[in-house]
Order: structure tokens, then C-alpha cells, then sequence
């Protein structure tokens, strides 16, 4: 039978399609006639069952949600996976209940991060056979990322940031906490600068004015001229000649002192006449209050 190929469907024509030009169909196999097991079908080998908490954004009891290992290129992509060893069809009427509960807030709280339009919650369940339930962000603005395609988008766009990632997985671990469970994803940590790095920053700047301000100083040595220093010396010499005692005021040391000796003899012989102090009643403890009293006495013998 000759190989026909088959005809492109119409979705490649649609805006969402991520691919374009000359495009043709796979072959399809034939089909097998019996399965091959799922990844984690015995609970033993099961990656979510032996997969600790800390890999998780937030756990409960009964529930776990996870994110991918990095960012990728959609605002979140999240895995919403139940704790017991179950899939789909498995899930008692608790659990199951439950499910939908879980749906809808995890769903609520991908959407209340700033850039999301919606949320798609898609579950395939042919890889793994514990379950779990993807729900995948899209882009606000991002006409061309709706529908069916936007788990291949997921995988073609650049990734985004990872301290956005880390700040929107914090927040959905936060917003689901609200209702219980316990957060794990943590905001991306702030880089601060280390003190000793600011000490020599400091160092530093303080080195670098110094050495501008000994360019200022000898850029203003440079500018004086010859003339100005010239001047300089001359205004300095006749502040000399005016502070210069002339040779009437210069006397002998020797002879000034003995002058000085006899005045100070001569004022020593002269007796010294009190005189009636001009302070009031109140200065009675003044000096010159006693020498006073003493000249106003009657002289001895006279009468009284």
C-alpha cells in the first residue's frame, strides 16, 4: 500500500499554532497489543510517593503541589498531586471532593498573580500513574497562547526571570496557606551589600577626594606668578619697619629694672592716707572700711 500522506489539519492555520511552513504529517504506528506500565504504577518506585516535602511549594495532610525545577516560559506552571498513592478513578469520595476544592483555590491563586489572564488545568495522566493535575498559566495580552497549545508555548518561550518565579511561587504558597497547610516556596533573598565591602568603598572615595584636592592645591601653586611673590615680600618687610621700636623707646634692660626698684622704695616710705569709702551700708566688709573708723577716732586724752 503506498504511503499517502495525510492532510494538514486545519489548527496549523490558526493563530495559536506555533509552528509554521511546509509541514506534513507523521506516520502513525501500529498499535501494540499490550501497554507498557506507567512510570510509578508499584508505590515503591513511585517518584511523588518517595518525594520529600521540601521539594514541594506547600503540603496538607492530603495534598502537595509542586513546581517545576526552573523557570520556564510561561508566568507559572504548577502540579497539583495527592498525597496517597492514587490516580484519578482511584479517589474515594473524600478525596475526590476534595479534588475539586483543591481545584478551584489553586486555580483562584495562579490567577491572582500580576500578568495572568487564565489558568489551564489539564490532567493527561499517561506518564506518571500517581496523580497529579497541571495547571499552567497564560500570559495577559497573549491572544496567540490561547487554546490547546500553550503547553508547546511553555517549552518555546524564553523563560522568565528567576526571582520572579521564586516571588510567584512564594505568593501561591502563601495564598493557599490561607486555608491551611503549610508554605514552603520562600521570596527570593535581597543581595545586600557586605559592611567590610562599604568600609573600603568609603575608603576609597575618601583616597580619591584627597587626591583632588592636592591637584586644586598645586594647580593654584602653578597660577602665582614671580611679580605677586615679589609684592608678597615687600608688604612683609614694612609690616617688619612699622612693628620696629625706635632707638628713644630701646633702653637698658640693667637700668630700667633699677629705676623700677627705687620706685617701688620710695612709694613704700610714703605713709598711706585712708580715705572714706564710697560703698553703702551694705560694704561694710570692704577694705577700706576699717582704716576709716580709725582716722574719725578722738585723739588719745581729749575730751569727751
Amino acid at each position: 500500500m503506498p504511503d499517502i500522506a495525510s492532510p494538514v489539519p486545519d489548527f496549523t492555520k490558526w493563530p495559536s499554532f506555533p509552528f509554521e511552513g511546509d509541514l506534513r504529517v507523521k506516520q502513525l504506528d501500529n498499535p501494540v497489543e499490550k501497554e507498557p506500565e506507567r512510570k510509578g504504577e508499584d508505590a515503591a518506585d513511585c517518584s511523588a510517593c518517595n518525594a520529600p516535602d521540601e521539594a514541594y511549594i506547600w503540603v496538607s495532610e492530603r495534598w502537595r503541589v509542586r513546581a517545576m525545577d526552573r523557570p520556564t516560559g510561561l508566568p507559572m506552571v504548577l502540579i497539583l498531586e495527592s498525597r496517597s498513592h492514587l490516580d484519578l478513578g482511584d479517589l474515594p469520595n473524600l478525596l475526590a471532593a476534595e479534588l475539586g476544592v483543591m481545584t478551584v483555590r489553586l486555580e483562584r491563586a495562579v490567577r491572582s498573580l500580576d500578568g495572568v489572564a487564565r489558568v489551564h488545568v489539564n490532567r493527561w495522566g499517561d506518564g506518571s500513574a500517581h496523580l497529579h493535575m497541571w495547571f499552567l498559566a497564560r500570559p495577559y495580552g497573549r491572544l496567540q497562547l490561547r487554546g490547546t497549545f500553550l503547553s508547546l508555548w511553555d517549552d518555546i518561550l524564553p523563560p522568565i526571570s528567576e526571582a520572579r518565579w521564586r516571588e510567584s511561587l512564594a505568593l501561591v504558597a502563601a495564598w493557599l496557606a490561607e486555608f491551611g497547610g503549610k508554605p514552603l516556596a520562600e521570596p527570593p533573598r535581597i543581595e545586600w551589600q557586605a559592611p567590610s565591602s562599604l568600609v573600603q568603598q568609603a575608603e576609597a572615595e575618601a583616597a580619591g577626594l584627597a587626591l583632588a584636592e592636592e591637584a586644586d592645591d598645586t594647580s593654584v601653586a602653578f597660577v602665582e606668578s614671580p611679580a605677586d611673590e615679589a609684592s608678597v615680600d615687600e608688604e612683609a618687610e614694612a609690616v617688619d619697619a612699622d612693628e620696629k621700636p625706635d632707638d628713644a623707646v630701646l633702653a637698658d634692660p640693667v637700668e630700667d629694672s633699677t629705676e623700677d626698684e627705687e620706685a617701688a622704695t620710695v612709694d613704700l616710705a610714703v605713709p598711706v592716707v585712708p580715705t572714706q569709702p564710697s560703698s553703702g551700708p551694705g560694704d561694710s566688709d570692704a577694705p577700706d572700711a576699717k582704716p576709716a573708723l580709725a582716722s574719725n577716732a578722738a585723739p588719745q586724752g581729749a575730751a569727751t
